[in-house]
């Protein structure tokens, strides 16, 4: 940037600050303490330095899920917004519908095509709901160069962790044949015969993606006394608690010793159906595979496949492919399988995250500041 550019953007900066749409109030100490427990990133550069940025309009979505959530979840993006016009899109919809975007500069909600084709080209902001960005497709030349897109990544870490180490111990534990027993109202104390994995200490975990979920699970794994190895694309760098993070190139060699694999990658061309015979045939006799991240980077029927000639002692299963999925897959009637709708993400904490960081990167936008959790649409995290 030259000299006279620099001077032009800090005169129309200086501007938007005297006309009130620059604040000057600092994050909530909710979003700060988040913020540095969470590791969230903030961009290389501030917003206000993304050519046409001048914010104006921006809508939201409101979901009931976070609505229900936070009771002052309005209220606190009307105080970020200061003197820029918010349009609340009531309707629940995943797509608002397209007059509300005329003229808009900012979205708060869902990243989908249709909102894509139909935006404005005054849009420069999208935060997504979603830490998945798969569905932020269509996304024009002019658009990848104008639009900066954050979203909830890191945020819904926790939960998902959660559920991948308590669908974890239920398979462990044989849980879900007791729970089949219950059903049927039968006390059957033989069952604890099938309780053959063994304790989790001593045991190797493998984080497929070592990124905000990964991490998480990685730490959890750690303090049941696991010895937990991980991959991630981007270094070998990882925190203290995993004692070694390979490159992508090295994850069926370290699969071939785990006992555990947690699959926590996002989808992306490179990670679509990584998981499949080869990786299925690479991996250590006996070992749970589970699966939180998207279930396209899985091939179901080599997955199968594994389940049933023993290769895998079980799976747990937040994400498949496809979703729904259907009535007639044999993953729904093996006896090794859990399954859950895509749903590791719910809960009232998660959901409390999302509010707090939609409001902050709000404000963060409206003042001209550095965003948080920026996405790399070449990467697509």
């Amino acid at each position: 940037m030259t000299l006279f550019s620099k001077a032009k953007l800090l005169i129309t900066f200086s501007i938007l600050c005297a006309s009130s749409l620059c604040h000057s109030q600092p994050a909530s100490p909710t979003a700060q303490a988040l913020i540095e427990e969470l590791h969230l990133a903030e961009s290389t550069k501030p917003i206000a330095e993304q050519a046409g940025w001048n914010p104006k309009r921006v809508v939201v979505m409101l979901i009931p899920a976070l609505v229900s959530t936070s009771d002052d979840f309005e209220a606190a993006l009307q105080q970020a917004a200061g003197n820029v016009e918010l349009i609340f899109d009531r309707t629940g919809s995943f797509f608002p519908a397209p007059e509300l975007l005329v003229g808009t500069d900012g979205v708060i909600g869902f990243c989908t095509p249709a909102m894509l084709k139909h935006a404005d080209a005054r849009l420069r902001w999208v935060h997504n709901y979603s830490v998945g960005m798969e569905y932020c497709t269509g996304i024009s030349n002019t658009q990848r160069e104008d639009i900066v897109f954050t979203n909830n990544k890191r945020l819904s870490g926790p939960a998902i962790a959660e559920h991948t180490m308590a669908m974890l111990m239920a398979l462990t534990h044989n849980l879900p044949a007791y729970q089949r027993a219950q059903d049927q109202g039968k006390w059957q104390r033989e069952l604890s015969a099938g309780v053959t994995f063994g304790e989790l200490k001593g045991k190797t975990l493998l984080v497929v993606g070592l990124g905000g979920i990964g991490t998480e699970i990685a730490w959890r794994a750690h303090g049941l006394g696991m010895r937990v190895i991980a991959t991630r694309r981007s270094s070998q760098e990882g925190p203290d608690y995993v004692e070694y993070v390979g490159l992508a190139d090295e994850l069926h060699s370290m699969a071939a010793k785990a006992d555990v694999i947690a699959n926590a990658l996002p989808l992306t061309p490179e990670t679509t159906g990584v998981f499949d015979k080869t990786f299925f045939d690479a991996v250590k006799p006996g070992a749970i595979f589970l699966s939180v991240g998207r279930g396209k980077s899985t091939v179901t029927s080599d997955l199968i496949s594994a389940l049933e000639s023993g290769k895998l002692f079980g799976a747990g299963l937040d994400v498949t492919d496809p979703e729904p999925l259907p009535k007639s897959s044999p993953l729904w009637r093996l006896p090794n399988v859990i399954i859950t709708p895509h749903v590791s993400a719910a809960g009232a904490d998660a959901n409390q995250r999302q509010t707090v960081i939609a409001v902050e990167n709000l404000r963060r936008y409206v003042a001209g500041e550095r965003m948080l959790n920026v996405v790399d649409m070449s990467r697509g995290y």
